[in-house]
């Protein structure tokens, strides 16, 4: 699976990592992963330490994260994405909102 996730027992911190190519074919599991957390102030992280590649609907479901985030209080952190990834993160500006940590 190119989807998995852990969280903490409060689930105040939530962990997603994506493998291999994050695209529209992960939706559902992408989405899955954080849509039944509801606990004010949780922090979503991102790893893409192992992804490969990533395209605009990527973004987008980064996108519905984020959305997801704020209505709680909480934030999104992206992990350790590599350099090709990385790049189109800052070309989309997602450096300005989400926290990108190399």
């Amino acid at each position: 699976m190119s989807v998995s996730v852990t969280s903490s027992e409060e689930k105040k911190s939530v962990s997603i990592s994506v493998s291999n190519q994050f695209d529209y074919s992960l939706h559902q599991d992408f989405r899955d992963a954080y849509r039944n957390v509801t606990v004010a102030g949780t922090t979503f992280c991102v790893d893409l330490s192992k992804a490969t590649y990533m395209d605009s609907s990527a973004l987008g479901m980064i996108l519905l994260l984020k959305e997801h985030a704020d209505k709680l209080g909480g934030r999104v952190v992206i992990s350790r994405p590599n350099d090709s990834v990385h790049k189109i993160l800052t070309i989309a500006n997602f450096d300005q909102f989400v926290t990108i940590e190399s």
